[in-house]
């Protein structure tokens, strides 16, 4: 790897030279500029950003907090951050918890847990990062983050205890509701729903939205036709066997994971997803589309949240953040239509 000296001396000219041509400084002629520029790139210069940044007072570098990366929707935060700070001229330092593979799916009971999540911040603030951005792997309140932090900080995928601290999440409501409105669009009344836990805040907010949905069309909501889940595969099987007794035309599981259960319980039980029964979810999981036919979902703005969170930690670093925002801030989801929602009910004319 070479050096801006050793540049400067194979094109025999100063270092000033050279440094301004790749900083886009300076006035030299075309020519010598393209020479400057064609051997710093044949002999493999590359800028000492460390050395930039010092002398810019500036580390012009963001720390990343992961609860656990390989859940689902870490990674695609993590490259929506990635991309909006290439575009701005950051760099970033990922820390990544595994709090998931140490501890399972409810690490946040465990005790050593805020102990991890500390000590984490304390590590990147030691590496003089400008701003942090924590990434959940659950969407909740976030209640391990310590006090006093001195940059700073972003809370992706969930939200803060304190208000104040800005925090992305996406729009759970919204989700349900259009979720719904797209099976009442296609004729269903009779729509059974596969909740998730009942004390999740997810499930809360997106029963909200399904009965907003079922209101504004003048349809009753009928609780028989409502089962409590767990968000997991199994449940969305033994669920959809009691919806199917209630003679529900459409099911809206609130999650894929839920909706593979539903397929398993349709191949055993010969029921066809799309003619006999229309079937929608929430995430738009990659094994969506694995599905026969595809799963219609409400996809999760991931990509968008991380582009967001990343665009509040730099504007609050450079000091250019406006005032007046609300937190949450909440992304809307995007329907994915796919053919396991099919016309399989005609509306009838009084129909809305």
């Amino acid at each position: 790897m070479a050096t801006i000296k050793e540049v400067a001396k194979e094109c025999g000219v100063s270092i000033a030279t050279v440094s301004n041509i790749l900083n886009g400084k300076g006035r030299v002629g075309e020519e010598t500029k393209e020479r400057i520029l064609k051997t710093a790139k044949e002999m493999g210069y590359v800028p000492n950003m460390m050395a930039k940044n010092l002398k810019q007072r500036s580390s012009r570098t963001i720390g990343i907090i992961t609860e656990d990366l390989t859940v689902f929707n870490c990674v695609e935060i993590v490259d929506g951050i990635n991309e909006y700070l290439e575009e701005k001229e950051y760099t970033f330092l990922l820390g990544n918890l595994r709090l998931y593979k140490k501890y399972d799916n409810a690490f946040y009971h465990h005790e050593d847990y805020k102990k991890q999540v500390e000590e984490e911040f304390l590590i990147m603030q030691s590496k003089q990062v400008e701003g942090i951005i924590y990434i959940g792997a659950h969407c909740r309140e976030i209640k391990s983050i310590p006090k006093g932090l001195k940059c700073p900080l972003v809370v992706a995928y969930g939200f803060a205890g304190d208000r104040e601290i800005p925090s992305v999440v996406f729009d759970d409501e919204q989700a349900a509701y259009e979720a719904t409105l797209e099976l009442i669009r296609e004729g269903h009344k009779r729509i059974g729903v596969i909740s998730g836990d009942k004390d999740s805040l997810h499930t809360f907010s997106r029963m909200v939205g399904h009965q907003k949905a079922l209101y504004e069309n003048r349809i009753l909501y009928n609780p028989a036709l409502n089962v409590t889940g767990n968000w997991l595969r199994s449940m969305g099987y033994e669920a959809c066997r009691q919806l199917l007794r209630e003679d529900v035309t459409a099911i809206f599981a609130m999650s894929d994971v839920m909706a593979l259960g539903v397929y398993d319980y349709a191949n055993d039980h010969g029921v066809e997803i799309g003619k006999d029964i229309a079937l929608i979810g929430i995430d738009d999981r990659q094994f969506s589309t694995a599905f026969k036919p595809a799963l219609t979902t409400m996809a999760l703005p991931l990509h968008e949240i991380g582009k967001k969170a990343a665009e509040i930690v730099v504007e609050q670093v450079e000091g250019s953040m406006a005032g007046g925002m609300v937190y949450p801030y909440k992304i809307k989801c995007m329907l994915k239509r796919r053919q396991s929602v099919d016309k399989t009910i005609k509306p009838e004319i009084d129909d809305i």
